[in-house]
């Protein structure tokens, strides 16, 4: 099975690579600058900005079973990059943002014309309403998965060993009890195997 994750070291991103190379599945890892020792991947793809992560998955998803978009990837980038430092001047600066490109989405999209393509499993960090979030993420991106998660927990979510998260799927809610991440990405293949399963048989 051919895989495609994104992420970052000690996040759920790498947890789901490790999982997935025990289950020996052929992982290509598409990650920012981060020291990774992930072991038995087919490749990894360091990338810099939202844009080269974009061109790095689309580019592969088509020879994918599955997407994991597991990284956290900025909604908003500098509409201009400066040539050079930036001046100090004044007591306020204003910057002009622009919306990053939603991979997620297009995967989504793109998936809908062709009537095929992978899997795709997302992910919904929320502060408040996480279910009804993660449920409106699901559909307007239509993805198969979203797990969703709290991350005002102090015990759950960024730079904690542990993570507490609800799938939100084409079964509707389920949701896990605080455990370690390791046991997250498992349950998240888990759920993946599930799809698969309900899907025509993919050759690659």
């Amino acid at each position: 099975m051919h895989v495609v994750v994104t992420g970052a070291s000690a996040g759920i991103g790498e947890a789901v690579v490790r999982a997935y190379a025990k289950r020996g599945a052929d992982v290509t890892l598409v990650t920012g600058p981060a020291a990774l020792e992930v072991p038995h991947v087919r490749e990894v793809v360091k990338v810099r900005s939202a844009a080269e992560m974009h061109e790095a998955v689309i580019s592969r998803a088509a020879d994918m079973h599955v997407v994991v978009m597991a990284a956290a990837v900025a909604d908003y980038t500098p509409a201009d990059r400066a040539a050079q430092k930036v001046a100090k001047e004044g007591d306020t600066l204003t910057l002009v943002l622009k919306r990053t490109p939603d991979i997620l989405a297009d995967l989504g999209q793109q998936r809908r014309a062709s009537g095929a393509g992978p899997v795709l499993v997302g992910f919904a960090a929320e502060t408040e309403q996480v279910i009804a979030r993660a449920t409106a993420k699901r559909e307007k991106k239509h993805v198969d998965l979203i797990v969703a998660n709290d991350v005002s927990r102090p015990d759950a979510g960024f730079d904690v060993g542990t993570n507490a998260v609800t799938f939100v799927g084409p079964d509707g809610v389920e949701e896990l009890p605080l455990q370690p991440k390791s046991r997250v990405a498992a349950e998240i293949l888990n759920r993946i195997e599930k799809l698969l399963a309900a899907r025509p048989v993919k050759s690659l």
